[in-house]
């Protein structure tokens, strides 16, 4: 089916598009994937994003929405404060 994508950035929207609209099927994209390796439930598999077009700094919240399966929130914080940095 094709599916409506947004994300925004701290609550500004800077990118939309449809499913209908990729260059690569996500079908073929995971049986691509798929011979290469084993899929287990909860893998993603990231298939790039035009550029947003302004810088995302520690503090933004991104929030990623796929029509009629969900929606993901992810705060961006600085490398150096992930869980597990090594410099």
């Amino acid at each position: 089916p094709a599916l409506d994508l947004t994300m925004r950035v701290s609550g500004r929207l800077c990118q939309q598009d449809n499913t209908r609209n990729y260059y690569y099927k996500i079908h073929d994209v995971i049986a691509y994937v798929s011979h290469y390796m084993t899929l287990e439930p909860g893998d993603v598999i990231t298939m790039g994003t035009p550029v947003i077009g302004f810088p995302v700094k520690p503090g933004d919240v991104m929030v990623a929405t796929v029509e009629g399966i969900g929606t993901i929130t992810n705060p961006v914080v600085a490398a150096a404060d992930m869980p597990g940095f090594c410099r």
